[in-house]
């Protein structure tokens, strides 16, 4: 499909488990790099569940133009890894512009190497970075905490730097081409501060052959989201899939059953919302667990829905996601992405 030269600028944001976030300015279409001007800001948060101490063999790994080394011992690095290099070319396509990386202090050096400053070639890249003791006012950090606080802090941390619409996604996953263009074209055309968006995908098209995963399964009228109810062991069966709560009883809800993968779009009041709600949540949460308790984003989404300052448009996707759930998983996941270069979605060399 054409990319239109008309589409307005938007922020992408990037998110690691390690504290990784993305802005993007410009967009990059293999041969061809369009500048456009920017009339309005907005983030995509994608998150990489993969340890820091296997940057070093990510980057080692990407350098020699090969992952497999990296997915003997952490499945997840690989996926990260997959899902940056060829993830770059679908979220440009979608027409995102400026980069902003959310990391720790600490591994900023290792990252810029591996990620950021080759991705410099093709976005303006910045830096925001969550850290512990960045808290509301009156929340104290417990002594000993070193665990980071989830991913509505992580988001939270943005403001001040991202001013506009913007979108969220797991970095380690691969959502696919039409997701990224579904959500840009929800938030280019929004105006409505308190309309967010989530692009669901079939349940069919999300889950593997090699164990249980959890999905939230969602409740929708007239296209709205209505609910999400988390299933924790869902497992594939034939075309459809089946879900237990007790490992005993299976319940079977079809296989297009629309679930949540993460991937929300929001105006940048969402910032102001989750700062707002954050000292409530942590102070009850802290007197349980001080040391392990996290803020989620879809905690203060659901709190909006219930309270009615929010609505969530569902973006129907018909592609699949691809993650690396299990070991088992890389390879069904490489040979998609094998697959779409040979058909053309994708050039072989994605970094330009």
């Amino acid at each position: 499909m054409p990319l239109s030269l008309k589409r307005q600028g938007v922020y992408a944001v990037v998110r690691q488990v390690f504290r990784l976030k993305l802005l993007v300015r410009r967009i990059y279409i293999p041969g061809q790099l369009i500048k456009r001007p920017v009339h309005f800001k907005k983030v995509l948060v994608f998150d990489v569940n993969f340890p820091v101490p296997d940057m070093s063999a990510a980057c080692a790994s990407q350098k020699k133009g090969s992952v497999d080394r990296v997915c003997e011992n952490k499945s997840a690095a690989v996926c990260g890894v997959i899902s940056e290099r060829t993830g770059v070319a679908v979220v440009n396509r979608a027409g995102f512009r400026d980069v902003v990386f959310i990391i720790k202090r600490e591994m900023e050096g290792e990252f810029r190497a591996c990620i950021g400053d080759r991705m410099k070639k093709f976005f303006h890249v910045s830096y925001v970075y969550q850290e512990l003791d960045r808290l509301p006012e009156g929340i104290v950090l417990p002594e000993g905490r070193t665990k980071p606080w989830g991913t509505g802090h992580a988001l939270a941390c943005c403001k001040g730097a991202v001013n506009g619409p913007f979108a969220v996604i797991n970095a380690d996953d691969f959502y696919g081409r039409t997701a990224f263009s579904e959500i840009y074209d929800f938030l280019a055309a929004q105006t409505d501060e308190s309309q967010y968006a989530m692009v669901g995908y079939r349940l069919r098209n999300t889950v593997t052959e090699f164990g249980s995963v959890a999905r939230g399964v969602c409740e929708i009228e007239n296209n709205m989201l209505t609910g999400v109810t988390e299933r924790t062991k869902i497992f594939k069966k034939g075309a459809d899939a089946e879900y237990t709560e007790d490992g005993e009883h299976f319940f079977p809800p079809p296989g297009d059953t629309i679930v949540s993968m993460s991937l929300w779009g929001f105006s940048a009041h969402m910032l102001d919302e989750l700062w707002g709600r954050m000292p409530a949540f942590l102070t009850e949460a802290m007197q349980k667990n001080p040391l392990k308790c996290e803020y989620f984003l879809p905690f203060v989404v659901n709190e909006q829905m219930a309270d009615g300052t929010a609505s969530v448009r569902v973006l129907p996707c018909e592609e699949s996601w691809y993650g690396v759930t299990y070991r088992e998983d890389l390879a069904s996941v490489k040979a998609a992405v094998a697959k779409m270069k040979a058909e053309g979605i994708y050039t072989e060399k994605l970094w330009g």
